[in-house]
This record gives C-alpha cells, structure tokens and sequence, in this order.
C-alpha cells in the first residue's frame, strides 16, 4: 500500500503543531464569539478561550468550511495515495456528513470514519489510524477497523457549573439555579453517540469517585479486566492543577503508570464551561 495520511480536527484536542509531532494533520476548527470568527489553537489558544467564556461573551462553534478540508486533502494528495479522514462523532456534528459528500469526488483515495468519538478518543482514532497503516492495511481497511471499534471508548465529565449547559438550552434556568445553589457537580458521559448525564454528586471529591468508578467497571466489564489493554486521560478546561491531583487519585485505583493530561475541546467546552474534570478511556487497537 501507499503512503496514506491520517487527517482529523482540533476537536480531537490537539492543536496543529501536536499533531504535526505525532505524524497526524489537524483541521483547525471555528468558533464565535460574539459573531467573530477564530480558528481553535490557531487564531485563539484553548486557555484564552476558557479565560473569554468566563467573561461570559456569546460563543458557538462551527464546523471547518469545506473549502479548508478541500484545501487540506488536495495538498496532502499531492504526496500521498490515500487519505483517512476522522471528524468528531456524527450524532455531534455534521462534519461527517459534509465529508462524506465531499469525499465523492476522491473516491478509492479520500475514506471518511465515523467511529463515533470526539476529543482524547477522537485523538486516539487517529493515532491507531497512523498504526494501522503501518501494519500495512489500506484506506478502506482502516476506515473499517476503526468503525467496528466506534463503541470501545468512554469519557466521563464532571461540571463545576450548571450555567453553561443553561446558556445551551440543555437544562431550565431554574434546573440550573438548584443545581448551583445546591453545588451538585453533575457527572456526564460520552460513549459514542452523544453527551449524556451520567449521575449528581453533591461534593467533587464524590464525583471523581463516581468517574473513576466507572472507569474501572468499564475495564472490568467491557475491556477484559486488563488495564493493559487500554488507553487512559485524564482531561480539563482550564483546571490543570485540580486534574494533576485527579491524575494521582486514579493511579490509586488504576495501574497505569503513564498518563497523560489534555484539554477538552472548544466544541465540548462551549457546552459545560471552565472548571470541569474528565477520564477518558478507549480499548487498544491490536
């Protein structure tokens, strides 16, 4: 088989440069804030944008124009023979759907996944894409490998504030005010399809429990009991000094020795604001 490169977004939460490093190229994706545009990690790091939604400024995130991942695939193909494409979910966006359109004018060269995952899972796509390839497999079984294995992944988020989820319209302003008043610190899931809510605890320390209690039922119940079959995150907006001290708890239970620290996206952290912490999981590709 021929070169083939692996292309995703900065929904994984990578930036540019990371992926650069790993051998994967990134689409920098767009977001607004009151009605300007900038690209992720490119026109704004992730940190200035948590510092702006803090300062409670309007913002919603968009997908690439398809003239940017036009732009990109065409200067890839220049050197190589295929392409595997990885946006964020289907059931999150309709990235996967204008690339699939998109893609038709590329066929046997342009192979769109939609293996259902987004952030550190979404970055986890792409780096055993860019494994698979070299193990020899082509475009088509790349795309196939990783789309059979859409549902082996879980992230689980705790909020700091129910505000953000208000802003969206997920929950009632008055939903938001007892929840805040009564400092619940909701927990919510991403396993595959959609952001979920997962389960309420009253104090943070009850739900990191809760998270890394669900991380070890996960590998104890759908990962064959063998942390060494699995990838694991432990991921933040902006609230890296809380995730470091979250990154020991999970040690405590978990024996992983390495495991590293991310950002959540803009995409996810328009939705739940600054201050969360988050686990991210995805079972090893063979």
């Amino acid at each position: 088989m021929g070169k083939i490169a692996v292309v995703t977004d900065t929904n994984c939460g990578l930036t540019p440069e990371q992926g650069l490093k790993m051998g994967v190229h990134i689409i920098p994706m767009p977001f607004y804030i009151n009605d300007t545009e900038y690209l992720e990690s490119v026109d704004m790091s992730i940190a200035d944008f948590y510092k702006r939604e803090k300062e409670g400024v309007d913002v919603h995130t968009s997908q690439a124009s398809p003239a940017s991942v036009l732009e990109k695939w065409d200067e890839l193909l220049e050197n190589h023979d295929q392409i595997v494409h990885i946006p964020m979910s289907s059931a999150l966006s309709s990235s996967y759907d204008t690339a699939m359109m998109l893609s038709n004018d590329y066929e046997g060269r342009v192979f769109v996944v939609d293996n259902k995952r987004i952030s550190i899972t979404q970055m986890q796509s792409a780096i055993d894409a860019m494994y698979l390839a070299g193990q020899g497999l082509d475009g088509a079984q790349i795309r196939e490998r990783l789309e059979a294995g859409a549902l082996d992944c879980s992230i689980y988020i705790m909020l700091d504030t129910l505000t953000y989820l208000k802003k969206g319209g997920r929950i009632t302003p008055t939903a938001a005010a007892l929840g805040n008043l009564l400092r619940l610190k909701p927990v919510l899931q991403i396993q595959g399809e959609k952001l979920d809510a997962f389960a309420k605890a009253r104090t943070s320390q009850a739900g990191k429990s809760i998270m890394i209690n669900a991380i070890k039922k996960d590998i104890d119940e759908r990962f064959g009991g063998d942390a060494d079959n699995i990838n694991l995150w432990v991921v933040h907006s902006d609230n890296l000094e809380e995730c470091e001290k979250f990154r020991e708890e999970v040690k405590e239970v978990i024996p992983i020795e390495n495991i590293d620290i991310y950002e959540l996206p803009c995409s996810i952290g328009v939705h739940i604001g600054p201050g969360s912490l988050a686990v991210g999981i995805t079972k090893k590709v063979k």
